[in-house]
């Protein structure tokens, strides 16, 4: 039995032609749609020149066991996560690899509700039948159909709902697509706006949809990824500038000055604006940076309620919490009223009505965050064995330690900072 190694612990992704290619993609479209037997399907795909291909063999797959599909079309992997729910579907799949290097490919799949495919709720079995490759034989007459479908008009109709339009003042924005999916989006959102006329003026950078990724792979979290949005906010004398990566499930947002805001600032920022229209809620972080998101939350009223980092983890957690909000400081921001899912379109439309109804720029509007609980942002290492670091890490601070976190690997709390001085070497 063929292993498949594309399948990770809440997605699918590999690199073309060794781990993933349009058999494959057959054979995860069947077992898809054989272990959660929806009645039809919801297909999108990024702008990735093998998204569209290796999403025609999905759809046969799933259509030989006997469910429906309805093609998107070239979406965003929200917007998937959109049309399943609003179609009422039973389930969906984004074809998308999103920030991965170009000779990669991969799917994010969900159920019905949109809910998550994760290991703990179908992967794993999907998985297994694939690999199995064992399935029955097609009945034509009990094939499912085909259609395409555009969404687009609905999806912008419930993206303008999360904020007062009327509310908003004048108002200049940078949008860099990347070159990915998002520029179709900005397009129709602009159109929404002129229809409207509403003072807000967009400037575009890399709009249009490339495959080729002539400016390279969108991952604006990536230092050497920042210039152009940066540049063209300087430039263009802008209040803000907004940059995706490739399926646009993230955006990164670059104040009026030009200095690109941490992700881990935007959760607070998103947390106090949903507080002050839902008192009391609660709100779902990730552990990795948690003190200025609870000091937020806590000074606002609401509850902070800590979640293992990952989408999936945090769809579950806000669920089961029925949380308004949740965000991680990798620029994930997921919400209650979009099916618990993340969007990279809902948090810059919410910032954009707060510097319009504060009368603050972003700067300022994150400035008090940033003195109080100052972050280099996300710092990414390879270890050869994690467990043994944690370890090690423990062994060294755990005598000062007043708090032990150990909801996704450690993190430890101390009254004193001067006892930080284990060299990173040590730790590999």
């Amino acid at each position: 039995m063929e292993k498949l190694t594309c399948f990770k612990a809440y997605d699918i992704r590999g690199q073309l032609g060794t781990q993933l290619d349009e058999s494959i993609a057959y054979r995860i479209g069947r077992a898809y749609a054989e272990f959660l037997k929806p009645k039809n399907v919801v297909l999108g795909g990024d702008i990735r020149l093998t998204s569209e291909s290796l999403k025609m063999a999905l759809s046969e797959g799933i259509r030989d066991a006997g469910s429906d599909v309805i093609d998107i079309g070239m979406v965003g992997t929200e917007q998937v996560y959109f049309a399943t729910s609003h179609l009422q579907a039973g389930g969906g799949i984004e074809v998308t690899a999103s920030h991965n290097p170009i000779d990669y490919n991969g799917m994010k799949p969900i159920r019905e509700g949109s809910r998550p495919v994760s290991s703990d709720t179908g992967l794993l079995d999907i998985k297994a039948l694939a690999e199995a490759n064992n399935f029955p034989a097609v009945e034509a007459d009990n094939r499912g159909a085909y259609k395409t479908l555009s969404i687009l008009d609905d999806y912008i109709d419930h993206l303008c709902g999360y904020v007062d339009l009327p509310s908003i003042t004048p108002i200049k924005l940078v949008m860099n697509s990347g070159n990915g999916a998002a520029g179709p989006v900005v397009d129709a959102i602009e159109s929404r706006f002129a229809s409207l006329n509403l003072p807000i003026e967009l400037v575009t950078v890399n709009n249009e949809p490339d495959g080729t990724f002539p400016n390279g792979i969108p991952n604006p979290i990536l230092h050497e990824n920042r210039a152009s949005t940066i540049d063209a906010v300087i430039e263009h004398g802008a209040d803000m500038g907004i940059a995706w990566d490739g399926d646009f499930d993230r955006c990164f947002l670059v104040d009026e000055k030009g200095n690109f805001i941490e992700g881990y600032y935007i959760v607070g920022l998103l947390a106090e604006a949903f507080l002050v229209k839902n008192p009391g809620a609660k709100i779902v972080h990730d552990p990795r940076l948690t003190w200025n998101t609870v000091d937020v939350v806590t000074k606002n009223g609401g509850h902070a309620v800590q979640s293992k980092t990952g989408h999936a983890f945090i769809k579950e957690r806000m669920r089961l919490e029925d949380a308004v909000y949740g965000g991680e400081m990798s620029a994930h921001h997921y919400f209650r009223d979009f099916f618990y899912c993340d969007s990279g379109m809902i948090p810059w439309l919410l910032v954009m009505e707060l510097i319009s109804t504060t009368g603050k720029s972003l700067s300022e509007l994150v400035g008090a965050m940033m003195l109080a609980y100052p972050s280099p942002g996300e710092i990414n290492r390879s270890i050869e064995d994690p467990a043994a670091a944690i370890d090690k890490v423990r062994r060294y601070y755990q005598a000062d330690a007043l708090v032990i976190d150990e909801t996704d690997g450690i993190s430890m709390e101390s009254v004193s900072y001067t006892h930080l001085t284990l060299p990173t070497s040590d730790l590999v």
